[in-house]
């Protein structure tokens, strides 16, 4: 590896946290008493100081009867305050100091109930104040809020932070609610599994003295939670957090509202709030697979909308709430299909994502101590396997290695059906795999492999590998607990896949159980085919492996982000020390993985009014996401053109025209639709398009669309339709705004395939939408789409066009374009902006004479 690259490759810092201990002085005066403090030294040396005024004179010597790493399972430090405060939660009664009249099972307890984030109702520990980022987010959704109660008192406002892991999403809600002066609260999520973050924060946190926290609770330790809200102090405020699939679920039985939960739909709530929206499981489908809650389900659902074309119909609309909210805030770190649907316009998104963690970590400098230092750089480290490995699981023109089928598993055995290439695969991680060794001293180099180099080796103590499916991560157990494989047995192999592992926290167990009580001393490689790709925060893990194919960069980098948790413990000399500077995504698909950076990357831009070309954005984006790129030799990095050619690897002259066809991108939301018939402008254009002006004739096509699509819903929504008689006709009514809203969406899209021929047609090489409709050829563009560029750029406003999947579609159409010029050898004068449509056909035929 170069040496500019080498920094990407660092090792893990070898720190030793502090102890908690407890003794006893087994002289007069403190029978029955333990004394619990912390120390970074040895604990004998520190209990053998143990003589200040408040000790009587020694007869007898000090005795330890506890010493425990003051660490948990998921790397996070603590002190001997935490432990003093969870003994007097406990009742355990307080002696003179840090004296409790208790055994030393009760300090063990309170240890890992410490470790283990049990609440610590009583008192409040926490004091820390907004980051910048968070301050303005909450600024300016407040300021959107006001403005919106000012000049549409009617509507009930809604607002999307996109915002990625570690932003600290729950804080600053709560941070917005007091700033408005909320006092009912409600929180709605997929993932019930994120509410001790819910929980904690509206509990330990001084800022929200007094708050009240609702939810259920599987243990049955706490009351229903219709007990806890007629207890709760209703002049207080008041936080209720509960899943999708249990407040909107319907019950079997009855078909209504469940019982228990008919309180929810009878409060007016101040705000609800989205939790990890992405999952867009609204649509009737992902409904009925959400029933069960399962991570496996989740992730096939998000997969399987990225086939289905869009249909016009919001992720989620407030109308099919049976909740009274005055406003919605949406909460996740990768709303791409909202935002592609123009669900939300500019002014109700916010946005914080991983370039502009690292840049402001890059850029800070105040007085005070930089509050992203801990938060690690991610590198992506991509291998092409070889071609021995790889060749029984290739498809395709290009011989894309499919890992899907290469870690598929026989049912009958329970076994890799390949299970001699997954070996192979596995001695290939560990650089002893026979044909890499041959080529790399051949080639005088060999890159660094993830289990093999000694500076991975260390970040890599905890890793989280992401397979296809239950049986894959079953097989994956199997093998590496193999007497062949005696290598990988250092590491406890965690399988945390299927029903029997458990849902959301109890998922979590095991892991933590695995890594110890000082995971600094421990390995362990977690395998998840679903689980705890979100919503979960794991320290310790230091590298994830791809190993399936994702079609979604939301699936992709969820699950990715899950390693960039900090890491910081307190050393000897009593200092907080990060751990993790560093952290790896691995992939051995690397076309594919580069086209998830491609399409992220491009998604990642909302708010700009002039955003870059594709290649500048991806070029922003791996600036700080390096990307290393290993084909069987040395491992070197690469820039935004090298990963967009790697990416576009395989793309056919007959995929680009699909894109251009796609319905993705237009939309034709009842938001859109709104949006059109508010605005006369863009009326005017659309009625400059013959087909719009005969769809229209029979009336206002889109007036009707919205209002009959509406009136819909809300006879769904009241039950309005008992009888077989009117439930098939208010069937047949919706089978009919579909088919219009189909037509209007045709209708666009025929214009979205204009766009391909006016770039064929014009004199300049586009590089992105912007660059199209800003072309000096107006005439040209007008006879071609009917449009004016000032027509389709208004329109564009408008979100009835998606900007980036466009901009990625012209990108593509013009490098494809360059390899064909290329390849018949008319493009000779690489990196001008030469074309075939540069030259007359004259000039092409007296060239070729």
């Amino acid at each position: 590896m170069a040496e500019q690259e080498g920094h990407l490759l660092q090792k893990r810092r070898t720190v030793k946290p502090r102890i908690i201990y407890a003794y006893e002085d087994p002289n007069p005066g403190h029978e029955g008493l333990l004394k619990v403090g912390e120390t970074t030294r040895t604990v004998e040396k520190r209990v053998g100081e143990q003589h200040g005024p408040k000790q009587p004179r020694k007869i007898k010597p000090l005795r330890v009867v506890l010493q425990e790493p003051a660490i948990g399972p998921d790397g996070e430090s603590f002190t001997d305050h935490s432990v003093h405060a969870m003994l007097k939660r406990m009742g355990v009664p307080h002696d003179n100091g840090e004296w409790f009249k208790c055994t030393k099972e009760d300090v063990l307890a309170a240890i890992i109930a410490v470790r283990n984030h049990e609440m610590n109702v009583e008192r409040r520990t926490r004091d820390f104040g907004m980051r910048p980022e968070q301050a303005r987010i909450v600024q300016r959704t407040a300021e959107y809020f006001r403005r919106m109660a000012q000049e549409e008192p009617e509507t009930k406002p809604r607002f999307l932070w996109n915002a990625k892991m570690r932003f600290g999403k729950t804080f600053a809600a709560y941070e917005l609610a007091k700033e408005m002066g909320f006092k009912r609260i409600l929180i709605l999520t997929f993932k019930p599994a994120v509410v001790s973050a819910w929980e904690e924060d509206c509990l330990t946190h001084v800022d929200f003295t007094g708050w009240q926290f609702i939810r259920r609770d599987t243990s049955n330790c706490l009351p229903e939670p219709d007990e806890q809200y007629d207890r709760a102090d209703k002049t207080k405020p008041i936080v209720c957090f509960g899943s999708f699939q249990d407040f909107l679920g319907y019950d079997q039985k009855t078909g209504g509202i469940k019982p228990r939960n008919e309180w929810v739909h009878l409060e007016h709530w101040d705000l609800v709030i989205f939790d990890e929206y992405h999952y867009g499981a609204w649509r009737t489908k992902a409904k009925n697979l959400f029933k069960e809650e399962d991570e496996e389900v989740e992730i096939a659902v998000t997969e399987a909308l990225e086939e289905v074309k869009a249909n016009g119909e919001s992720e989620l609309s407030e109308r099919d709430l049976p909740i009274e909210a005055d406003r919605y805030l949406y909460l996740s770190g990768t709303p791409f299909r909202s935002l592609e649907s123009g669900e939300f316009i500019e002014d109700q998104v916010e946005s914080w994502t991983y370039s502009d963690e690292q840049r402001a970590k890059e850029a800070w400098q105040g007085p005070k101590v930089n509050p992203y230092v801990a938060l690690p750089q991610m590198v992506m480290l991509t291998y092409k396997v070889p071609e021995a490995i790889r060749k029984v699981a290739q498809e395709g023109e290009f011989d894309q290695f499919d890992l899907n089928v290469f870690f598929s598993v026989d049912t009958k055995t329970g076994r890799f059906v390949y299970e001699e290439n997954v070996q192979q695969w596995l001695d290939f991680l560990r650089g002893r795999y026979r044909p890499s060794q041959k080529e790399a001293l051949r080639e005088g180099k060999r890159p660094p492999m993830p289990f093999g180099d000694v500076r991975l080796l260390s970040v890599l103590q905890h890793t989280l590998w992401f397979l296809p499916s239950v049986a894959a991560c079953e097989a994956m157990e199997k093998l590496l607990k193999t007497p062949a494989n005696s290598w990988w047995h250092d590491y406890k192999v965690v399988p945390c896949a299927g029903k029997h592992a458990g849902m959301g926290a109890k998922a979590l167990e095991p892991v933590r159980h695995a890594m110890g009580v000082n995971p600094t001393e421990s390995k362990t490689i977690t395998l998840t085919c679903g689980k705890l790709t979100t919503g979960v925060t794991v320290r310790p893990w230091g590298g994830i492996l791809m190993l399936r194919n994702l079609k979604s960069p939301e699936t992709y980098f969820q699950a990715a982000f899950r390693v960039q948790s900090p890491w910081t413990v307190t050393d000897e000399m009593a200092n907080e020390v990060i751990v993790k500077d560093i952290c790896y995504v691995l992939d051995f698909a690397p076309n594919r993985a580069l086209r998830q950076v491609s399409e992220y990357s491009n998604k990642l831009t909302i708010n700009e009014e002039i955003p870059g070309s594709v290649e500048s954005r991806v070029g922003e984006f791996i600036r700080f996401l390096p990307i290393l790129y290993s084909d069987g030799g040395a491992m070197r990095r690469i820039d935004a053109r090298e990963v967009l050619d790697l990416a576009d690897t395989g793309i056919s002259a007959n995929l680009l025209a699909r894109r251009w066809q796609s319905a993705l991108l237009v939309n034709v939301s009842n938001e859109a639709i709104k949006r059109l018939l508010a605005d006369k402008k863009a009326l005017a254009a659309m009625d400059k398009i013959e087909a719009f002006r005969k769809l229209n004739k029979d009336g206002n096509i889109l007036e009707m669309i919205v209002s009959r699509d509406e009136a819909i819903k809300d006879a769904k929504r009241e039950g309005s339709a008992t009888s077989e008689k009117e439930k098939k006709l208010l069937s047949e009514e919706e089978e009919k705004v579909k088919s219009k809203r189909k037509k209007f969406q045709e209708l666009l899209i025929k214009l979205a395939t204009r766009i391909p021929v006016f770039m064929y047609l014009t004199d300049d090489r586009e590089h992105s939408l912007v660059e199209v409709i800003r072309q000096v050829e107006t005439e040209l563009f007008e006879r071609v789409t009917g449009l004016t560029l000032e027509d389709f750029e208004h329109l564009l406003k408008l979100s009835l066009f998606n900007r980036d999947l466009m901009d990625t579609a012209v990108l593509q159409f013009k490098r494809y374009e360059d390899s064909s010029l290329s390849y018949s050898g008319i493009n000779k004068h690489e990196g001008e902006r030469i074309g075939l449509w540069d030259k007359t056909v004259e000039d092409i035929y007296s060239e070729e004479s």
